[in-house]
């Protein structure tokens, strides 16, 4: 498949589309059930308080991937980061370069703003995006872990005293 790949930012009317693709992912990564996003969530959360930005790669005027990040910062670095919070693409699109091209653009964005990095994780079983990621250079951080707290636990760890 060569067809020329354009990208563009979401927009407010988009929320529906945007909480179709995390679906999607969802399904993939076989999370499907931890899904609790709304159209509401995401129309406040991405657009009035503009916590986070989603840029959709297009063909033939149909969206066909999506990346949704936003800011981090890096004390070391002394400058804003992007954190890749979520890439997909549609399984009848992969292998035409989307997803890189996605990555290509946030790369940009990133040089664009002066960004020091750009980074994201992945799941442990995903191969084939580990070997898409390091065919592009990635590198990844072995000495590293993620560490999360989510509903009660986060809960309870605000109300401590």
């Amino acid at each position: 498949m060569n067809k020329q790949i354009s990208f563009r930012y979401a927009e407010k009317k988009d929320a529906g589309l945007i909480l179709e693709f995390i679906k999607k992912l969802a399904v993939y990564e076989k999370m499907e059930n931890e899904v609790v996003a709304t159209e509401e969530l995401l129309d406040e959360w991405i657009f009035e308080k503009k916590k986070a930005e989603v840029l959709f790669a297009v063909i033939e005027g149909k969206e066909v991937g999506f990346a949704l990040f936003f800011h981090n910062f890096s004390t070391f670095l002394g400058r804003a980061g992007i954190y890749l919070e979520d890439l997909f693409v549609l399984p009848e699109y992969r292998g035409c370069g989307c997803g890189k091209g996605i990555l290509q653009k946030l790369a940009q964005i990133a040089v664009h703003r002066g960004c020091g990095r750009l980074e994201w994780c992945c799941l442990d079983w995903n191969q084939p995006s580990i070997d898409f990621y390091l065919s592009l250079g990635a590198e990844p951080l072995s000495d590293w872990t993620t560490y999360r707290l989510t509903g009660d636990t986060l809960t309870n760890m605000a109300l401590k005293k």
